[in-house]
């Protein structure tokens, strides 16, 4: 199979954590037969002082003409970088948001998976995390807060600020689809998280997201305050199969659990139109106080390769084999700084994606 994939390496340790992504997927085709031609694309940062802007419309045609796009971290340090002395509408961050709208990226999946050669960096309790746990937290991804009308006005001499939250039936029909789907394939459990005590977006997420439920009856739905989800994921993550949300609520609670599992350097992501087209990328941010240095964790990006070949590609065991290598490097005590633990051995970002590249089967 010769597949176009779009690679948008991105700010601080995108680049680095990217490079061992293309170098474990370049084994994957070795192994199995496969040639990944690669178009490298701007975004971000790297965008805007190349073009002066984010995201150029030339960039997001690229990205449509490839099977999927592989992406790094995006923006920098808010206090020093020029980037953030622009308007907001020209900072790294807007490419993303546009991005995901122009590739109408709606339906975003992250795993969050405790593993159980890594159950030592959970800050959790050993009695909670006995086991470990997996879930997959579905987060609607162009609607809500995030892309509603914004504006901040002058009204009495008060600066003021609006923000819309705005959803619509068929925006969260698609995604409580995707949701349930997805959890066919799992556990069969379904957690809608909402605000529905004092939003009407959260009512009206509610009423379609049990009409949606109405076509699955194998699986079970349960509906969660979004405060009260929050401190379950600390209380009881072992409960959860996939977690169905809209985009900010999601935003916060991704990031959380991946807290939970240790580290944020372990947690992928895939964002997903309504086609196989979908746009892969760690879920961490581009931290660039360790940019360079290489000591950044690929790991989430190189299990975002994995969704790639499994959700895009449909090469199961292609994805398979990634997840082995990863668990196998693991499991012989292999860590970078984010997850070492005592009698552990540390390595950079380079030795990580060779040893996995190195396990493929």
């Amino acid at each position: 199979m010769n597949l176009k994939i779009g690679v948008i390496k991105g700010d601080g340790i995108g680049p680095e954590i990217v490079t061992e992504a293309m170098k474990v997927l370049n084994q994957v085709g070795e192994t199995y037969g496969h040639s990944f031609d690669y178009t490298q694309l701007l975004m971000g940062g790297a965008s805007i002082d190349v073009h002066g802007v984010p995201l150029t419309d030339e960039t997001v045609a690229a990205a449509k003409s490839c099977d999927a796009v592989l992406m790094g971290s995006i923006g920098g340090d808010a206090k020093t970088s020029p980037w953030y002395r622009l308007e907001p509408s020209k900072r790294p961050e807007a490419g993303l948001l546009r991005i995901r709208k122009e590739l109408n990226l709606f339906a975003n999946l992250r795993p969050a998976v405790l593993y159980d050669e890594l159950k030592g960096a959970c800050p959790l309790k050993e009695e909670i995390t006995e086991g470990g746990f997996d879930m997959m937290i579905m987060r609607e991804l162009t609607g809500g807060l995030y892309f509603g009308e914004r504006k901040t006005v002058e009204e009495d001499g008060v600066m003021t600020a609006y923000d819309s939250l705005t959803y619509n039936e068929k925006e969260i029909r698609r995604i409580a689809k995707r949701g349930f789907d997805i959890a066919m394939k799992r556990r069969k459990k379904v957690t809608s998280v909402d605000k529905a005590n004092v939003l009407d977006s959260s009512r009206l997420w509610r009423k379609v997201v049990e009409e949606v439920a109405s076509e699955y009856p194998e699986v079970a739905l349960e509906h969660m305050l979004v405060d009260n989800c929050a401190m379950q994921l600390v209380k009881d993550p072992k409960q959860f199969d996939v977690i169905l949300t809209e985009n900010m609520f999601g935003d916060i609670l991704s990031d959380e659990a991946s807290m939970v599992t240790g580290s944020i350097g372990m947690l992928a992501s895939a964002s997903l139109n309504e086609t196989k087209f979908g746009l892969y990328e760690p879920s961490g941010g581009s931290a660039p106080d360790i940019a360079g240095r290489g000591i950044a964790n690929p790991i989430a990006t190189i299990l975002s390769a994995a969704m790639m070949l499994r959700y895009s590609f449909d090469l199961d065991k292609e994805a398979d084999a990634v997840e082995q290598a990863v668990l196998r490097v693991l499991s012989e005590g292999y860590r970078t700084i984010d997850i070492m633990s005592e009698g552990k051995q540390q390595i950079g970002t380079e030795k990580m994606g060779d040893l996995i590249a190195g396990y493929i089967e």
